[in-house]
């Protein structure tokens, strides 16, 4: 009781910051009883004479219309929040379902007199993991900073980079037992509207029970839920980002999930590394066209190795011939098989070193690679050609890690396709693959674009990386609303 006033603070303790409840809200409630006792005879006498009065006098013009906006005007509350309580994020709430997702976000709920106004303060605290850079996207140059768990973090990363009042961050709530915060982030003068509503619709007609990372929204915002492609961009760094929204691309922030999803996404950006913009041109370009090449190598090499033993074996020079016929006498196993098998054994490894403890993984790792491959061979289950073979595809395949998932797919297709079929049954495999993968658009956007179709402006960071000065507008695929990047008069 304050001055005859019923007050009832309420929040969950380990979701709120106690200091902050006990000196900015508790405190200076005790310490204004009399001004609080005066106010309430003012407003019992107002009331009796149908009378308000304004209380926010003493506050700027802008702080004195979102006072008006958020509280009813001569109430408890926003006397509280004008002349007692010193607290930057407060607002009025009525309904019981807004009280409910206040607390439970770690607010602060004061309610006055049982219940017949409620204020919200913000003073939510929670541990949450410091700026790190991230594991799965270690660079040599650039920035290492990495997003967290974190969405307020996060954002915070973002605007620290971007310092522009075209920064815009929509937010949504998800989920029906979690309620998610999910925020949509976009420079306005540079995206596309149409993307932006398009995008906001899809997660807006969301509904499940919760979302607990952001790969739960990749589904519902990719145009085929059965795609083996990848529809959707991911990135843990702010600063790839931010050049993905400069670009004019939209981010997609989970609240407890430090990836960062971003839409339209394109083949070609799983080619270009964050630190390509921090290195010469020329290197950049050879290192995109050794991606592109470990991309081919490991969806390719096991179904050409197959295709060639099976059916096509003549066409294989002589020398080579004979050193494989010598290491494959005698095997149980068809070459099909034989290539099946190892692909299994590889994948069987590579799950049990990653879910394993890091060292005991580690040891792992080199007791199948160095002694089950070779005492395998030595055994006379496989042959090395083909244990090489799968290794280097493997290898290979992390070339492009955004892409690993995908491309393991992808080779397990092309080599039931050789030993069916041969390089028959290879070409009709890549055809089906261009052909599908041409006629996907990613909210507008050509998924091969700047290839197919050939956009010439956007070739400028494509395979060959021009220098940062040639870059003058941003790319067309994208149909942003602001095309020109730069001046040129810079060059």
């Amino acid at each position: 009781m304050v001055s005859d006033l019923k007050l009832t603070v309420m929040y969950l303790k380990n979701m709120t910051d106690r200091e902050m409840v006990d000196n900015y809200i508790v405190r200076p409630l005790m310490e204004n009883t009399g001004d609080i006792s005066d106010f309430k005879q003012k407003i019992n006498k107002n009331k009796e004479n149908s009378l308000v009065e304004d209380n926010t006098g003493g506050l700027s013009h802008k702080v004195q219309k979102k006072v008006k906006e958020n509280f009813p005007l001569g109430s408890f509350s926003e006397y509280l929040c004008t002349k007692v309580i010193t607290f930057s994020e407060c607002e009025y709430v009525s309904e019981q379902g807004a009280i409910i997702d206040n607390i439970l976000r770690g607010n602060v709920i004061l309610f006055i007199e049982e219940g017949v106004e409620c204020i919200s303060f913000s003073a939510t605290k929670y541990q949450e993991r410091g700026v790190t850079e991230p594991p799965t996207s270690v660079v040599i140059n650039g920035p290492r900073a990495g997003f967290v768990e974190g969405i307020n973090v996060n954002i915070s990363l973002i605007r620290r980079r971007v310092c522009s009042s075209d920064l815009r961050f929509d937010e949504l709530s998800i989920g029906r037992y979690t309620k998610t915060r999910v925020v949509i982030g976009y420079i306005n003068s540079i995206v596309d509207d149409d993307v932006v509503k398009s995008i906001t619709k899809k997660l807006s007609n969301i509904d499940i029970d919760g979302i607990i990372d952001s790969d739960y929204l990749v589904d519902y915002l990719s145009k085929s839920k059965y795609s083996f492609l990848k529809l959707v961009g991911k990135t843990e760094k702010p600063d790839v980002a931010v050049a993905k929204m400069l670009e004019g691309r939209v981010l997609i922030l989970v609240d407890g999930s430090p990836i960062c999803l971003t839409l339209p996404f394109l083949f070609i950006e799983d080619l270009q590394a964050s630190d390509d913009y921090y290195q010469k041109n020329y290197r950049v370009t050879l290192l995109r066209y050794l991606r592109l090449f470990g991309i081919v190598l490991a969806i390719l090499l096991p179904s050409i190795y197959v295709a060639t033993e099976s059916f096509h074996y003549k066409l294989l020079p002589t020398k080579f011939l004979v050193t494989i016929i010598n290491s494959s006498q005698g095997l149980p196993l068809t070459p099909f098989l034989e290539v099946i098998f190892v692909i299994a054994l590889f994948e069987i490894l590579y799950e049990s070193s990653i879910r394993m403890p890091k060292y005991m993984g580690m040891a792992l790792s080199i007791v199948g690679a160095l002694i089950l491959g070779d005492t395998a061979v030595k055994a006379g289950l496989v042959s090395s050609p083909s244990v090489m073979i799968i290794a280097l595809s493997g290898i290979t395949i992390y070339t492009v890690p955004d892409q690993a998932g995908q491309l393991s797919l992808l080779r397990l297709f092309f080599v039931f396709l050789a030993g069916t079929l041969g390089i028959f049954g290879i070409t009709i495999g890549i055809l089906i693959l261009i052909i599908y993968s041409c006629g996907i658009d990613s909210f507008g956007s050509p998924y091969f674009a700047p290839v197919a179709p050939e956009v010439k402006n956007d070739l400028k960071d494509g395979f060959v990386k021009v220098v940062t000065s040639d870059m003058d507008t941003r790319p067309e695929s994208l149909n942003v609303k602001n095309k020109v990047k730069k001046n040129s008069k810079n060059k």
